[in-house]
């Protein structure tokens, strides 16, 4: 996504994270990579969607814990599985 639509995003709606009731810690395991993997995921700020470049920090069969920079910041959240996918190389 165009940095300049996620500066703005960010500014004006709040990231949005999975609930502890979701995310069911207590209950599942979970992973931590203390290296990260690099991947695209889809996030929500204020409830509008982004696409974002991030690094998946840790993970559960259902959720993925990622990290990713908007104007020099970090951000950090959770989010469903399925809204993560690996990095895609572009063909030179």
């Amino acid at each position: 996504m165009d940095q300049r639509i996620l500066e703005r995003l960010a500014k004006t709606g709040r990231l949005e994270t999975l609930t502890g009731s979701e995310l069911e810690l207590d209950r599942l395991p979970m992973t931590k990579d203390p290296q990260p993997a690099t991947v695209e995921a889809w996030v929500r700020f204020g409830g509008t969607p982004a696409r974002v470049l991030a690094e998946a920090c840790a993970w559960t069969d259902r959720a993925v814990a990622i990290r990713f920079r908007v104007a020099g910041e970090e951000q950090r959240c959770w989010v469903w599985r399925s809204a993560v996918t690996a990095q895609t190389t572009p063909d030179p």
